[in-house]
């Protein structure tokens, strides 16, 4: 080789800028960390500790500006698409390797000697010392290191993950922040199959049946009716939060609105009541 021909080879070319996206899936988390809860956390964890320097700041920037275009969670792999320089989006695969039906079954027994776990499993949370069982069992919630992951990306970057992987890595992170059940997804299992196994191993114990007690004679007492106030409507005010419901439901898991979705169906929400209000001080 020519010595004019390193001189090329050592001069890297500035970094490409990302053709601009419409309608990508946008982090909630617009500065700072990303992940509220612990188990993101350690997800996030995971790709840091892969050491990839700048590609993980231009990772943030990418899963910020809204430039992954689509992600889907299967069981033991990740498939998403992101928008790069190029005109086509690249491809990026992610991928797992998931738990064999004995071991979830070998967990589930685990499991099912603390009640505790399964019944915050089952309202949506990730109980704190669930990676005491996945140990107690042999297993790992989470990847423990670099070679349980596989990524992949057709960009033309040599390092491998690259800010492409990076982003879709950030962006699940948030996912599993409203949905820890994608974790179990992504390890081989959907939330319907470990609930029921979970439901299977659980020691059964028989109750004693309740003492039977007479019906009332007084359909009224039965049904505890009582008779209407003059005023059924009482006081008439603005239900405060705003889309109480929305809220407790939660943001989708990948949203692409500008702004969350709690805070982009509060207009609605406020226009309603406010009607609402209306028509029932005209009664």
């Amino acid at each position: 080789m020519r010595f004019d021909d390193w001189d090329r080879f050592e001069h890297f070319p500035p970094p490409s800028r990302p053709r601009e996206v419409k309608g990508g899936i946008k982090a909630l988390s617009q500065r700072g960390r990303f992940g509220e809860s612990w188990w993101a956390r350690r997800w996030i964890e995971v790709l840091e500790s892969f050491n990839i320097g700048g590609r993980l700041q231009r990772g943030r920037s990418y899963a910020r500006k809204g430039q992954v275009l689509s992600i889907d969670v299967k069981k033991g792999a990740v498939e998403a698409l992101v928008q790069g320089s190029r005109e086509e989006p690249y491809k990026v695969n992610i991928t797992v390797r998931p738990l064999s039906p004995p071991e979830w079954k070998k967990l589930a027994v685990q499991l099912s000697q603390q009640a505790i776990f399964a019944a915050k499993l089952l309202a949506g949370e990730m109980p704190q010392d669930i990676e005491q069982a996945f140990t107690a069992s042999g297993l790992s919630l989470f990847p423990e290191k670099s070679k349980e992951i596989t990524t992949a990306c057709s960009c033309p970057d040599w390092s491998n993950p690259c800010k492409h992987v990076a982003a879709v890595y950030y962006l699940l992170g948030e996912a599993f922040d409203r949905d820890p059940f994608l974790i179990f997804r992504m390890r081989g299992i959907d939330r319907d199959e470990f609930t029921a196994l979970l439901g299977q191993e659980r020691a059964a114990e028989p109750e004693s049946a309740p003492e039977a007690k007479p019906l009332p004679a007084n359909p009224e007492d039965f049904w505890g009716v009582k008779a209407l106030p003059a005023d059924l409507t009482g006081d008439v005010t603005l239900p405060r939060p705003l889309a109480a419901l929305p809220r407790r439901l939660g943001n989708l898991q990948f949203w692409r609105g500008e702004s969350p979705l709690a805070k982009a169906l509060e207009p609605s929400y406020e226009n309603a009541a406010r009607r609402a209000e209306r028509l029932l001080s005209e009664q």
